[in-house]
């Protein structure tokens, strides 16, 4: 699963990571202020993160196309129960939640396993978005029953369908591209994330006009447009790694850029309808796995589907 590209891009993020990691320390050593030193902890939190979740990843793609499948498999069963947590059900919902973390979710990622495409599409928006509705009805509880299970289908898009199309770029086929699938994957992830960093720090450099301060009051056009134009380059200079071409590995970079962003945005103005800051706090200066997944779960179908139509 490692090739020569592979090694190169994890070179890439193993630099990123110790340059993140030296500067956070001379941060924390050089804090002179309450703001320094606020700053200096969460970039050490994150850094600290980071190391763990790239390390995760890394030893997935290392094991084989199961593992990441497993390993996105168990995000978004953690990420539907930070959802659900969040979200308020009733004694009738706890079968249908059941069904939804035990059955639906397993089965998605067993037809990305074995690659069958037809049913891996139409599973959860179709069969599962019947049958959650109609298994609440049968517990016999009408009190809020659309918003209840609204709640739980939304969560199983977002949380499960959206991002079970990440392992599933493993499942395309691509001629002349044959094994290589894995790069295809971390070139995803990379751009998405980097796309986040890269906005925050344009943000914070260039920021003055808010995108929509009610929703997530840190996003700025400044930093909307700096990060894109800068992941957008990025992306076109790794279009080795990828089957694409440099201008088509550009285009596709801004198209999940610019999307990344707004599935993060309608991520965040879930957190403010439910008056939480984050998800959860299993992830230390991220929040929780849907903090760190809200970037991906909108830019995962586009990305997917733009390789399969174009390039299968």
């Amino acid at each position: 699963m490692i090739d020569s590209s592979m090694q190169i891009l994890l070179g890439i993020v193993f630099g990123a990571l110790v340059s993140g990691t030296v500067t956070g320390q001379l941060l924390k050593r050089r804090a002179h202020s309450e703001a320094m030193s606020r700053l200096a902890l969460n970039l050490n939190d994150r850094m600290r993160a980071w190391w763990i979740m790239v390390a995760v990843f890394v030893v997935s793609i290392l094991v084989g196309g199961i593992a990441t499948i497993v390993l996105f498999g168990v995000s978004s069963f953690l990420a539907f129960r930070e959802f659900v947590t969040l979200t308020p059900t009733r004694r009738g919902d706890h079968r249908a939640l059941f069904w939804a973390f035990f059955v639906i979710i397993p089965i998605q990622f067993t037809l990305v396993a074995v690659k069958w495409y037809g049913m891996f599409a139409v599973f959860i928006p179709v069969y599962a978005f019947m049958f959650i509705p109609a298994r609440i009805a049968v517990a016999g509880e009408a009190a809020n029953y659309l918003e209840r299970t609204s709640k739980i289908q939304w969560g199983l898009m977002v949380c499960v369908f959206f991002i079970s199309h990440v392992p599933a770029l493993m499942m395309l086929e691509i001629p002349h591209y044959e094994g290589r699938n894995a790069n295809l994957l971390f070139f995803f992830i990379m751009v998405v994330q980097l796309n986040d960093v890269l906005q925050y720090v344009f943000g914070n450099l260039l920021g003055k006009s808010k995108v929509a301060p009610a929703i997530s009051p840190n996003k700025t056009w400044g930093g909307l447009l700096g990060g894109v134009i800068a992941v957008t380059a990025i992306g076109g200079s790794l279009y080795w790694v990828t089957p694409f071409s440099w201008y088509a590995a550009a285009a596709i970079t801004c198209a999940i850029a610019i999307v990344g962003f707004l599935g993060d945005l309608t991520m965040s103005a879930v957190k403010r309808d439910l008056g939480v800051k984050d998800y959860s706090a299993s992830l230390p200066g991220h929040g929780g796995v849907l903090d760190r997944l809200d970037s991906v779960v909108f830019a995962a179908p586009l990305f997917f589907h733009l390789v399969r139509y174009y390039y299968t």
